[in-house]
């Protein structure tokens, strides 16, 4: 007999013992939710229903009953999933194939979560850098190498946004190279570049932030979790073509070697940037990212981040925000969100932007002398990226991950990350 609480869908209502604010109704040894016409708003219930359920200290839950899909069940399992819990959500027993889609997606996000909610004493670019590398290495063993670029021989290679922002670290910055390779041959073509920011914790260095600003800061490493995470699952979904992992590693401190507003920071194509903000410093360690996929001759190019707050403050903490000059790619991805039950908005980015941050001393200024960059200013650092992307935009993606971690718990959130992104990423490297 099992000790699972059992979870029905219904759209009957009960006439008594039910609270229509919770849609959820408890009855001996099961639960019911109630649903509606309408199955977005159904998701939204499913989610913030499991949230309800992991509040009341369930601890094991089943999918029961003929209601259920996969969209459905992955709603319930994000919101029965909190930072600290060993919530285990049995699905349902009647679609084998959903059941083995919903493996893949619970292990690939739970390693993107658990990468993103470690704290910093444990998470630093090298632990990061060999965490992902061991997990991938478990996963596709025959496929996967990897090379770790760190401390003084970033700067030997010429990847200086990297070094620059990191060097005031007891950790040191490194850039992970991973290679997925499943064709066995070793000129085979890199169909696609995933770059992740990786840094690891961020004081905004000498444009400190505030406390409370800083208190969730070990989430800035928020997209080489989700580009990690997208990997996972396309491998776990079959991927068979090769594919570079590149995270842009560092920890963004303060001391009497960190770099300084007004300093000049030369890239390796010759782009000279002036840094007005020490903070805006995620699009300092892309940049590096976006000039190795370029060398590895990526066909297409997918970079993530928890880039800027003005994201956040345009989308809100639910959607992702895209960027993109290649129209049918951003078509793509938009459709591929869609199909994965992920929430993404495009905003907007053309090459005119990449001139929005204009410096007196260099190329480009690393932002705007204002608070948050100044209008338009997740707009101004996609255009900043723009600059460093190969072939002038061409198959370059860029997602800022406004919805990527919560602060404090919300109805369909538990507190912490959230691997929103994960899936839509996946599907835009599995491609048709």
């Amino acid at each position: 007999m099992s000790s699972a609480l059992a979870i029905y869908l219904t759209q009957e209502a009960p006439a008594s013992y039910w609270n229509p604010k919770s849609n959820l109704v408890f009855g001996e040894n099961k639960a019911q939710i109630v649903l509606v016409d309408d199955e977005a708003e159904n998701l939204r219930r499913i989610q913030k229903a499991g949230r309800t359920l992991d509040n009341t200290g369930a601890v094991t839950i089943e999918a029961a009953g003929s209601d259920w899909n996969l969209e459905r069940q992955w709603a319930l399992s994000q919101g029965f999933t909190s930072t600290l819990s060993t919530n285990q959500v049995i699905w349902n027993k009647t679609d084998e194939p959903a059941a083995k889609e919903l493996n893949a997606m619970r292990e690939a996000t739970r390693f993107s979560r658990e990468l993103t909610n470690l704290s910093a004493e444990e998470i630093y670019p090298e632990s990061l850098a060999q965490r992902v590398t061991e997990h991938f290495k478990a996963l596709a063993p025959d496929a996967v190498s990897a090379e770790f670029i760190k401390g003084e021989a970033l700067k030997d290679a010429g990847w200086m946004g990297i070094y620059t922002v990191g060097r005031a670290s007891q950790h040191a910055p490194g850039l992970l190279v991973l290679d997925y390779n499943p064709t066995g041959d070793d000129n085979a073509p890199v169909e696609t570049a995933l770059i992740g920011k990786g840094i690891t914790y961020d004081s905004g260095g000498y444009s400190i932030k505030p406390s409370e600003g800083m208190l969730s800061m070990k989430c800035d490493m928020g997209g080489a979790a989700t580009v990690s995470g997208a990997l996972s699952l396309a491998i776990r979904r079959g991927l068979n073509k090769r594919v570079k992992l590149l995270l842009c590693c560092a920890e963004n401190m303060i001391d009497g070697r960190a770099y300084k507003l007004g300093d000049i920071i030369r890239y390796k194509n010759g782009l000279t940037v002036e840094v007005v903000n020490t903070d805006a410093e995620g699009r300092l360690v892309l940049a590096d990212g976006l000039q190795a996929a370029g060398e590895f001759g990526a066909k297409q190019i997918i970079d993530a981040a928890t880039l800027t707050g003005a994201a956040q403050m345009a989308v809100g903490n639910e959607y992702n925000a895209l960027f993109s000059v290649d129209e049918p790619a951003a078509t793509k991805a938009l459709a591929n969100a869609d199909k994965e039950n992920e929430l993404l908005w495009r905003l907007p980015l053309a090459p005119w932007h990449s001139e929005n941050c204009p410096s007196p001393f260099a190329d480009t200024a690393n932002s705007r002398p204002q608070k948050g960059g100044g209008a338009g200013g997740a707009s101004n650092a996609a255009g900043f990226l723009l600059r460093f992307a190969p072939n002038k935009g061409k198959g370059w993606l860029h997602f800022d991950l406004a919805g990527a971690y919560q602060k404090s718990a919300t109805s369909m959130w538990a507190t912490g990350a959230t691997a929103a992104g994960v899936r839509t990423i996946a599907a835009t490297v599995q491609g048709d």
